[in-house]
């Protein structure tokens, strides 16, 4: 089976002279397998498709993608219209359960949920037909019920966006304004206490931070009186500590409540569900959703890269945990080596540093809750503030990635990153930041017309690009899949090595933190009043100076490796605790 998908915001018949038409051999031998359609634009038969992929490499803008389907995949789920993206299969929400979907972005989970939300009606890649029909084709299957519900409008959702940096865009006015008009169980108070939001119940929405943002907006979500939840994507801008809380809440809402949750911060799913299905398939051609599986198979399945149950291989390599150690500090030379210095605000906050260094060729890591100074921190490295007291000598060339990122600019990609690097265009570029990214399918883009995770990836490459002796990321993990952050890990670390540069990091992804660095920075203190810097650490002292603020352990998964978050109080909680180990424990 053959699947032939055209992407039509990137398709440009009157830029490229239709090569895909001209260069097809059986077009050439007088066979109709790509014609024009009424738009104007190819339209490609998949029973004619010889699948030679002539198309693909004389497309300049990356806009077609030919694909063998594994024969036994059953009928489409939904089809997008001729040469439109195709779902197979639907995950199946169960109440008294949180069902989480993992996989990597533009796979179709939107897709699924519009379809079980009753937004979208699925068409079986038939084109328009009817309930009737579909519900002849679901019978006997344990959606069919569902489905039957969601027909005739007995279904009531309630879904937390993913992109929560939109919602002031959306609305205007104060947060208990917003909150106000969502509290349909009469729970707001409760809510309010358990996502620690009560200092910020009058502030207006364009003033939150991002990390407020999405508690707001998960508030927003739980207080609807509703049969179904979709909750996409609790961590990004949060704590570990309020990542935590927002999957404890979320745990208890699904006591009688059927809730689904879309989740790339594995240690928070692992917490947070009871069954996930796999999703796999060709972003932006074709997802495939699995029926359900145990959370920890279904984790360890998606990191190895082969579903057993499935008899499908998903990636040609296994998403790998280091199981050893962390590195052991090496004798660098100082590149930047700062004094105590502070920064304060009117509004009551301090941020203390109390000095340290920063090594030329290494990685530090920054971790500590939100609204203890880390980006300020950083922004002063950049800088983009002055400290109120003391100075920083700063005689050294900077490169920064901001932690909201905006595109304003309606540039392509390529002219974009041109801009900022005569690299752009060379062999080691393409090969150590381009693919790794991959941002080769976005170089003919516009900046404003990117998703969160492609503006995420192309801001990366962008704070790569620069000249520079200091590299700063804030937050590069947000809204990237498991795959795109391994991927971004490696870019950066990489970088650094092969560049002999240094590289700093503030993330709440905990492996991403791991792997990436050499030393730590630990924030303390009082989020919103009072922060203090601390460090750099080694990563065994820093990590557990951090995790024993926040009062929880985490324990490696035996098979893969990954971490995972110890149950409050468990045995294992316990022991870690009483040995100092609040990461994982030294190997043998």
């Amino acid at each position: 089976m053959r699947l032939a998908v055209l992407d039509r915001d990137r398709c440009q018949p009157k830029m490229c002279g239709l090569q895909c038409i001209k260069f097809c051999p059986r077009v050439r031998t007088g066979d109709e397998t790509i014609v024009l359609g009424d738009d104007e634009k190819p339209v490609i038969s998949e029973e004619l498709c010889a699948g030679c992929g002539i198309c693909v490499n004389r497309c300049p803008f990356g806009s077609i993608m030919i694909i063998s389907l594994p024969e036994k995949l059953e009928e489409a789920t939904h089809r997008y219209g001729k040469n439109g993206f195709s779902l197979y299969g639907l995950p199946v929400p169960t109440v008294g359960k949180v069902t989480g979907i993992l996989g990597p972005n533009g796979i179709g989970k939107s897709t699924a949920i519009n379809i079980l939300s009753g937004t979208l009606k699925p068409n079986l890649g038939r084109g328009r037909i009817g309930w009737e029909e579909i519900l002849e084709y679901y019978s006997g299957s344990i959606i069919h019920d569902y489905l039957l519900n969601v027909s005739q409008k007995k279904v009531k959702t309630s879904q937390k966006p993913q992109y929560v940096d939109m919602i002031p865009k959306k609305f205007k006015g104060s947060v208990s304004q917003l909150l106000s008009k969502t509290d349909e169980r009469g729970i707001l108070k409760e809510l309010i206490t358990k996502l620690d939001i009560s200092d910020i119940i009058e502030h207006k929405i364009e003033e939150l931070s991002g990390g407020e943002l999405q508690r707001v907006a998960l508030a927003a979500c739980v207080a609807r009186d509703a049969d179904f939840y979709f909750i996409d994507e609790i961590s990004p801008y949060l704590d570990i500590y309020q990542r935590i809380k927002a999957a404890q809440l979320i745990r208890e809402l699904a006591v009688d409540k059927a809730v689904m949750v879309v989740e790339h911060d594995l240690a928070i799913l692992d917490l947070l569900a009871d069954v996930v299905h796999v999703a796999y398939g060709t972003p932006g051609a074709f997802g495939v959703i699995t029926h359900p599986k145990g959370v920890r198979v279904g984790i360890n399945e998606y990191l190895k890269g082969f579903l057993r149950e499935e008899n499908v291989r998903i990636r040609t390599e296994a998403i790998k945990f280091d199981v050893h150690a962390p590195q052991t500090t090496k004798e660098i030379s100082n590149l930047l080596k700062f004094g105590k210095f502070e920064k304060k605000y009117e509004g009551g906050f301090e941020l203390v540093a109390n000095g340290g260094d920063i090594r030329k060729s290494e990685v530090t890591g920054i971790v500590g809750p939100n609204g203890i100074g880390k980006s300020t921190f950083v922004k002063i490295l950049a800088g983009e503030f002055e400290p109120t007291v003391g100075k920083l000598e700063m005689k050294i060339k900077v490169s920064y990635k901001p932690q909201y990122i905006k595109a304003e600019d309606p540039i392509l990609v390529s002219d974009y990153l041109q801009s900022l690097s005569k690299q752009v265009g060379t062999s080691y570029y393409e090969t150590e930041i381009i693919r790794p990214l991959q941002l080769e399918r976005l170089m003919k883009q516009k900046l404003d017309d990117l998703s969160g995770g492609e503006l995420q990836r192309v801001a990366i490459a962008a704070c790569l690009s620069r000249t520079a002796d200091l590299y700063l990321l804030d937050e590069p993990s947000a809204h990237l899949d498991v795959e795109q952050r391994v991927l971004a890990t490696k870019v950066i670390r990489r970088f650094a090595e092969n560049n002999k540069v240094t590289a700093m990091v503030v993330d709440h992804d905990i492996y991403m933190i791991d792997m990436l660095s050499d030393r730590l920075l630990v924030f303390e203190g009082e989020p919103m009043k009072r922060g203090e810097v601390h460090g750099p650490f080694d990563m065994r002292q820093g990590m557990n100076r951090f995790l024993k603020g926040i009062g929880i352990t985490f324990r490696r998964d035996e098979e893969t490796k990954r971490p995972r978050v110890n149950k409050l109080d468990s045995q294992l909680d316990r022991t870690q605790k009483s040995e100092g180990e609040y990461y994982y424990s030294v190997e043998k």
